[in-house]
């Protein structure tokens, strides 16, 4: 393929097609060259024929020299319980037989093994596991459970299966997706506690490739006509429309990938408002129907059981929102407005922080835990998160929500949702950093939330194309925010000992809402690396993928990967329509704001482009972003405007002003955090493990940084309550993660209220609760628990309960349950208890907290299921309670 693709180049020069101005880079790095009609990284090479045809020889580094050392860790119940982050097993395989030393569960390796220079793994190597289960056995005999590494507990009855995860295909190291992989479980066939599985690594079939070649072979003349001076941008354009056909199913709906079936809320959604609103409007629409129960928009995916550990799901709005603008359809607009309504109201009861303005849940699409947040926060501690990406679209959802009610004479609830995106608004101000010109990932903690100062792109995007930030805020975030050679990760700095999904990883969609943040604020220079960004993957793939390595640009070592990705096309495509041409929607006119960088400078023309009930064939010349002048059908107009009742065909010629542009990109190396310290407490003194690279330690109490030491000790004072975390410091200063929280809680501050007490107790045969037994809640159930309490001091507390909900795996399905927590009879916040693992109902935590002011002498709390606490599931909203806690945490 690499001789083919040099003889199309030579033949393309001696022919005269590729000229002087195809020679110049349209943009150029130490990684890769985009040219007129190629795209060059080192020894690879994608040539563009014609608008129709794409060639590339392009191979993964991923599938030349696989590492000879496998890294694996075993799991039960496919949980990284075997042993702390960091402490793996290693096993150099020398030949194409191989079997591991029978190794003893929980038991680290002696030291790391490395493999000869020159060794690398066979092809079809056959690779035996053994691992000594009998301790874990033992303990379960005689004591009914066994503890792991970290306190935890696993009871006989949950005991699900063990499983290894680790980096070599078909090993993974996505715990939560183990028991989805039959053959990464081991068995004991013979019952002696010696657990055992084989596997065949680097099969033939595992190796990663793509086509060599891409021809148009599907009619693309009923969608609008691009064409322009750069054959690159011509054929992706018309490859990114061949794929939006494929990516849509029989029942005209969505497809979200070749590798991803079905219709998932965000996906669509942010998929519509990039272009699919515009060329698909009728799919869009069924596709957004398809995501509503019972008037409710559906929360499909994230930690937990969904909703509302996870609560982006309204971008729908925003999206259904986009439709409308394009259509201009009000019998849509009717059918819309009372889902949204509905939805939103759930979310003011459910995911709305009315002390910090912000939004609780999962990072919008970022929905893989440990990609994105310490390995010590449980669902429960997600849901209390309130980060950058989800509060930004709550924002985004309460403006339109405003302009929807104006439009259907609902006048009384306009200022209501203004009222709730300014305050949302106004929260964003406490994730802004301003030594990094940025916004932070989000709030974190229990019962003292601190920033985690990663940028996460996507949430800073939205910040500027929403106006969430104001207007120097989303100069700075364009310049500021920190972009690799291949793009924007999508976030900075990296999680260590994490493979690449979400970290360590460009998504082409999110770059392309990038790249409209980048045109937004008139910086060429950002604008002009994220189109490279995302003309490179998809030229030399010749398919618009879910995401590649940030760290190399290869789309083959991410966990998980899809061509034909329907986010990732509709970003392609809005490259022209939203950036180029600069074609914007409102409630009801269409509006131009081109911006064509210098690099791309020339006439171009989107023909066949409808508008509501208007044909447009649209010519433009020149570069920049301000319009020296615009035409209809030949006439001047004053403004680059038009009317939503145009109708029939007509001509629009635009001519830039050729104004220079500067701009600044903060373009940096990849780089990763250090580990996270687990800490722990006894005698007065606090411990933890030594981060790697760490050269320091923050140590925080109450939030705030009390001390810097080089020790991984520090002496306190336990007569007070207080909570610690400790943070590690490299050597340029970047810091890890908090670490988990550590309270302490003297005695006097502390008051449990076993949940048999206040209901009668249940007779399900779990294990591990407090006192005398527990108490289920369900949708008939104790749907009202009212809990009388005594307080013999004054001040502030924190409320949350123990339970366990084995209703689900951690990372899928819909079963979280809900409740609304109220004290006096007033409202006080919502109690979510997620799922905490299939089938485990010993496997007892702590719900989030709420807080509280509380006078001396007797209150009422109340758990309470309300209507707004249904959940995506609607039948199973479920959890046993073994006891309430209570802790005073301030005097005031």
């Amino acid at each position: 393929m690499k001789n083919s693709v040099s003889v199309i180049l030579s033949l393309l020069f001696s022919a005269g097609y590729v000229s002087a101005q195809s020679s110049k880079p349209i943009y150029t790095s130490g990684a890769y060259t985009i040219y007129p009609d190629r795209v060059v990284q080192g020894k690879y090479t994608s040539i563009a024929a014609s608008p129709t045809d794409l060639q590339s020889n392009y191979q993964s580094p991923a599938n030349l020299f696989k590492s000879a050392v496998v890294d694996f860790k075993f799991s039960i119940n496919g949980k990284d319980n075997e042993m702390p982050s960091g402490s793996d097993h290693h096993f150099v395989c020398s030949g194409s037989d191989n079997e591991t030393p029978l190794i003893r569960f929980g038991q680290p390796d002696a030291e790391k093994k490395t493999a000869p220079a020159g060794l690398y793994l066979k092809p079809s190597s056959r690779f035996k596991i053994r691992v000594d289960l009998r301790d874990v056995l033992d303990a379960f005999k005689t004591k009914g459970y066994y503890t792991c590494f970290n306190g935890d507990k696993i009871y006989k009855d949950d005991f699900k299966g063990l499983f290894v995860a680790g980096s070599t295909a078909p090993l993974i190291w996505d715990f939560n997706n183990l028991i989805n992989h039959p053959e990464l479980e081991l068995k004991d066939p013979d019952g002696d506690g010696i657990y055992e599985t084989t596997l065949i690594l680097n099969k033939p079939g595992d190796v990663n490739s793509t086509a060599s070649a891409w021809k148009l072979g599907k009619d693309i003349s009923a969608f609008p006509q691009y064409r322009s001076p750069y054959m690159l941008s011509d054929a992706l354009y018309n490859l990114a429309l061949e794929e939006m056909q494929n990516a849509v199913e029989p029942d005209s709906t969505f497809r979200t990938g070749k590798e991803w079936s079905g219709v998932w809320t965000r996906d669509i959604s942010y998929s519509i408002i990039l272009s699919m609103a515009v060329l698909q409007p009728k799919v869009a629409m069924y596709s957004l129907m398809k995501k509503v129960q019972n008037g409710r928009i559906i929360q499909d995916t994230g930690t937990g059981g969904a909703y509302p550990v996870s609560s982006d799901r309204m971008i729908w709005a925003v999206a259904a929102w986009e439709v409308y603008k394009v259509t201009g359809d009000m019998k849509w607009l009717e059918t819309i407005y009372p889902i949204i309504k509905k939805s939103a109201a759930d979310d003011t009861f459910n995911v709305y922080d009315r002390q910090t303005g912000l939004v609780r849940g999962e990072s919008s699409f970022l929905d893989w835990r440990e990609e994105t947040y310490p390995k010590w926060m449980q669902p429960a501690d997600i849901y209390e998160s309130e980060c950058l990406g989800t509060s930004v679209v709550h924002y985004q959802v309460n403006k339109v929500l405003a302009d929807m009610a104006g439009l259907m004479g609902d006048h009384k609830a306009v200022s209501g949702y203004q009222h709730q995106a300014d305050l949302i608004k106004k929260g964003l101000n406490s994730l802004w950093l301003p030594g990094k010109g940025y916004y932070g990932q989000y709030l974190y903690g229990r019962n003292n939330k601190i920033i985690s100062p990663r940028s996460e792109a996507l949430g800073e995007a939205l910040a500027v194309l929403f106006d969430a930030a104001d207007a120097g805020k989303q100069q700075s975030v364009i310049d500021s925010t920190p972009v690799n050679d291949f793009g924007i990760p999508c976030i900075y700095p990296q999680i260590p000992s994490i493979l690449p999904y979400h970290n360590n990883a460009v998504w082409p969609f999110v770059e392309s809402y990038w790249a409209m943040a980048s045109a937004k604020t008139g910086n060429e220079t950002s604008l002009t690396r994220a189109i490279a960004a995302i003309y490179r993957p998809a030229a030399l793939w010749l398919t618009n993928k879910e995401n590649f390595v940030a760290s190399d640009g290869d789309f083959a070592g991410t966990q998980i990967n899809s061509s034909n990705m329907l986010w990732s096309l509709s970003g392609n495509i809005a490259l022209v329509y939203k950036i180029l041409f600069g074609i914007h929607y409102n409630q009801n006119s269409l509006e131009f704001k081109p911006f064509v960088t210098k690099g791309l400078v020339g006439e171009r023309s989107l023909n066949h482009f409808k508008y509501r009930d208007a044909v447009l064939d649209i010519e433009m010349s020149g570069y920049g972003n301000r319009i020296k002048k615009i035409s209809l059908d030949g006439k001047i107009m004053i403004k680059a405007l038009f009317p939503g009742d145009l109708k029939g065909n007509h001509h629009i010629k635009i001519v830039l002003a050729n104004n220079a542009i500067q701009g600044k990109s903060k373009l940096v190396p990849g780089y990763t955090a250090p580990e996270t310290p687990v800490i722990a407490y006894a005698k007065n003194e606090l411990r933890w493990s030594k981060a790697k690279n760490a050269v320091s330690y923050r140590l925080l109490k109450g939030g705030k940084p009390v001390a810097v030491t080089k020790a991984l000790t520090f002496k306190i004072n336990d007569h007070a309550y207080a909570e610690y975390q400790v943070i590690a410091i490299d050597r340029k200063g970047v810091p890890s993660f908090a670490s988990e929280p550590v309270s302490v809680v003297p005695s006097s501050a502390k008051q449990i209220i076993e949940a048999e007490t206040i209901a009668d107790k249940s007779d399900l045969p779990y294990q591990g609760f407090t006192g005398k037994g527990f108490i289920e809640v369900n949708t008939t159930i104790n749907t009202q628990l009212n809990i009388p309490i005594n307080i013999a001091t004054a001040g502030t507390y924190v409320i949350d309960l123990r339970y366990v909900n084995g209703n689900g795996p951690i990372n899928t399905e819909n079963k979280c349950a809900i409740r609304t927590l109220i004290v006096d009879h007033s409202f006080a916040g919502t109690i979510v208890l997620p799922q905490r693992g299939k089938g485990e109902w010993s496997n007892w935590g702590y719900s989030n907290v709420v807080k509280v002011k509380l006078t001396k002498g007797k209150h009422i709390i109340s758990l309470c299921f309300k209507n707004a606490n249904e959940n995506m599931n609607i039948n199973v909203n479920q959890a046993m309670i073994d006891h309430f806690r209570l802790t005073r945490v301030g005097n005031n």
